[in-house]
């Protein structure tokens, strides 16, 4: 019997690549990882790691301006009211949401401070924004924070008499607003009617001041509650003056730095172009004819 070996050659390639063929789809179906089957890796200790320097980073950030000094102390300021208000027996029966709606908006003086507490926010904002990157704050979005916190502290002051408080409220609202007011007003290093020129500037030093007599009445509060504490009374006792204490310090951080933009931005500028003439004066060189250069 005769065989045709015409077709030949391409039976034994269509053999080949099937062949090839059976290959590939056993490499697919096999257990062994490949670059088609591979996963993205799970989350480990080194990712972790990794998201929480960026958070760490981001953190520096924020605190490298006034702005986050401000915004930390008023989101610790709120968590902690917040948490008081909370925690503590309320003798009309009002719990969770009730309780939070009395704290912001359940009076007069709560609607005051609830819109003081957000100006307040907004200029600690803006405060960032006008230092965050650069070696000198940006002068129009600095002032336009000053306004704010200004404004905020007209809020503040409100609150503080409403609430019985008319010493605070002078101090802590009325003296901080005019400092504000000053600052977004007057250039820093301006001169101002009745004021040395050589002494810190007066409208950051208002402010500073205003922070005093706060600070001050929540250390004194604090001292008179720990004996009570001591003797079982409740920790909120404490724990209201410390942490006003703790938001005061942050503000007051704040303010210094304001205070040290103030005097950087006053300081007169070093002129670049002079030079100081030398003792000795070198001879004149002898002039050349201009030749190619190699």
């Amino acid at each position: 019997m005769r065989f045709d070996n015409d077709h030949a050659p391409l039976r034994r390639d269509d053999a080949l690549s099937e062949w090839h063929t059976a290959s590939a789809l056993a490499e697919l179906l096999s257990f062994e990882p490949s670059s088609l089957d591979a996963k993205p890796k799970a989350a480990g200790p080194g990712r972790t790691a990794e998201a929480l320097s960026r958070f760490a980073a981001a953190i520096r950030a924020r605190m490298a301006g006034p702005g986050g000094y401000y915004n930390l102390g008023n989101a610790l300021g709120l968590v902690m009211g917040v948490t008081i208000q909370l925690a503590a027996p309320q003798g009309s029966g009002m719990r969770g949401g009730a309780a939070l709606f009395d704290s912001f908006a359940g009076s007069s003086s709560a609607v005051a401070l609830t819109l003081a507490t957000l100006v307040f926010f907004c200029s600690g904002e803006v405060y960032h924004r006008a230092w965050a990157g650069r070696d000198v704050p940006d002068p129009a979005l600095n002032r336009l924070a000053d306004l704010l916190s200004g404004i905020g502290a007209i809020g503040l002051g409100a609150a503080l008499f409403l609430f019985g408080q008319p010493v605070l409220a002078a101090t802590a609202g009325l003296l901080h607003a005019l400092g504000k007011f000053g600052s977004a007003a007057y250039r820093p290093g301006a001169s101002v009617p009745g004021w040395p020129a050589g002494w810190p500037d007066p409208f950051r030093s208002a402010v500073l001041a205003s922070r005093l007599p706060a600070m001050l009445a929540a250390a004194l509060s604090m001292g008179a509650a720990l004996p009570e504490v001591w003797l079982g009374g409740s920790p909120a006792l404490v724990a209201a003056p410390l942490t006003l204490l703790a938001c005061y310090l942050l503000w007051a951080r704040a303010d210094l730095l304001l205070f040290a933009n103030s005097a950087g931005e006053s300081a007169p500028a070093l002129p670049t172009t002079a030079r100081p003439m030398p003792l000795h004066p070198r001879p004149p060189k002898a002039t050349k004819r201009p030749g190619p250069s190699i």
